[in-house]
């Protein structure tokens, strides 16, 4: 008996939203602030968790992963489950090939809003997932970018062997809890360290925190960015 066997791929779109808030005088010039949520969580929670930036004069874009969280609990809608950024399954090639995905949807959103704001710079904050994310994006693509801060997370320079000088002029800032034992803080300090030997302007910091985004990473990030010219209302 013959059989005959045919396999392929087709592609499954899904809608992502994403939320927008200005701060400050309507229309101004003023600085974008991309957030992305940890693994878990999507932008309604994300947003309560950042309350202190939104004070900051900017436009406030975020964005929620692609790919939903099955809530086992069957206590919450679809809509509120959390989401994830990229497929991970530990083998690195996978990992940055999820990452390029995620990153290349990040850049149409923000190709898309161009015409519709005024943004004067471009800081990412992401916070452990998205804080993974966050790094690559900026390192990835670092002209769309000015500032980085990664909370609880780690930016993979070695991923970008040979073409981290293209992104010397990101500031960038890793905040991390000094307890956190689902993202260790040391690979991060590495990376900083490391940042910093070929002269980047990069700078981490520690917080008694565990993995958990707490009141004093967010107060962290808006201190640095207030000294980098960034302004409160």
């Amino acid at each position: 008996m013959e059989v005959n066997i045919h396999a392929g791929t087709s592609t499954f779109e899904i809608e992502v939203p994403y939320k927008i808030i200005e701060t400050g005088e309507k229309g101004e010039a003023k600085p974008l602030i991309v957030y992305l949520h940890g693994y878990n969580q999507n932008i309604e929670y994300f947003e309560k968790k950042v309350t202190s930036l939104k004070k900051i004069k900017a436009y406030h874009l975020f964005i929620q992963g692609p790919y939903p969280i099955y809530d086992s609990s069957r206590r919450r809608e679809v809509s509120k489950w959390g989401r994830a950024w990229y497929l991970y399954d530990g083998n690195q090639t996978q990992f940055i090939r999820s990452m390029e995905h995620a990153s290349s949807f990040i850049d149409g959103i923000l190709n898309k809003l161009k015409p519709e704001i005024n943004s004067t710079r471009c800081c990412i904050f992401g916070y452990s997932m998205g804080g993974y994310l966050g790094g690559y994006f900026a390192f990835s693509r670092p002209e769309t970018i000015s500032e980085l801060i990664v909370a609880g997370g780690r930016i993979k320079a070695e991923s970008f062997e040979g073409q981290r000088e293209r992104a010397k002029h990101i500031h960038i800032l890793a905040v991390h809890g000094r307890e956190d034992t689902s993202v260790y803080p040391q690979p991060q300090i590495n990376s900083i360290e490391l940042l910093q030997s070929e002269g980047f302007k990069a700078t981490y910091t520690l917080v008694d925190s565990e993995h958990k985004l707490t009141d004093a990473y967010i107060r962290e990030s808006k201190m640095w960015l207030l000294k980098l010219g960034y302004v409160e209302m």
